[in-house]
């Protein structure tokens, strides 16, 4: 069933599995980092925790990260990845990528600074969260009234933080003590209402 453009459709977000960066704490935007064996676990993983849901149909960042849990989710469903999009991939973070947060702080403190008390703005060479809501939203809207559904989505992190606010709260970001209870972790995945083109419902089904 294909949900038109401004219309009501339900899909799964899923966080791409981890890779060494996530492990180390590194900054990734849309530098192209590939999974680790613990990624590619958790894309395992998810596959087996949506078997139940039906799912129909599979689209993706071009990242590999991204596009690796796709295709790893869809084999084990039988399914195939049927759409990549550029404008899926995670928030550019421009001089921040590769670094830690401690290596940020060290190295562009000032920037650091802005970030720490408004993550909304681009940090130098990067993108804002307006500037990465106005091309994923309508990457999503678009993939949804294309692909049959149930359709699931592979995001990153970032991203999906940006796009559930609206719903769950700002959630905390990896250094918040708090992440590991309420963060986006590697794999989770949210069921999501997507109507007239905005996210209107959103639960963490893991």
């Amino acid at each position: 069933m294909t949900a038109p453009m401004h219309g009501s459709a339900t899909l799964f977000l899923v966080r791409h599995g981890e890779t060494d960066w996530n492990a180390a704490g590194r900054w990734q935007g849309q530098t192209d980092v590939p999974l680790n064996p613990r990624g590619r676990e958790q894309a395992r993983e998810v596959a087996g925790r949506l078997r139940a849901a039906g799912l129909a149909a599979v689209a993706s960042s071009d990242l590999l990260r991204a596009r690796s849990t796709a295709e790893i989710v869809a084999a084990e469903l039988g399914l195939t990845v049927n759409h990549l999009d550029a404008a899926l991939r995670e928030r550019r973070f421009g001089c921040f990528e590769g670094l830690t947060r401690e290596e940020v702080a060290a190295r562009f403190p000032e920037a650091w600074a802005r970030y720490v008390a408004d993550p909304g703005p681009a940090p130098p060479g990067g993108e804002s969260r307006e500037e990465l809501l106005g091309r994923l939203l309508p990457a999503i809207a678009s993939a949804a009234a294309r692909l049959p559904g149930p359709l699931l989505v592979v995001l990153h992190g970032g991203a999906m933080r940006a796009l559930l606010a609206g719903q769950v709260g700002d959630m905390p970001r990896p250094s918040s003590a708090s992440w590991p209870l309420h963060g986006i972790q590697n794999g989770h995945v949210f069921r999501v209402t997507l109507s007239g083109g905005q996210v209107t419902a959103a639960v963490r089904i893991d």
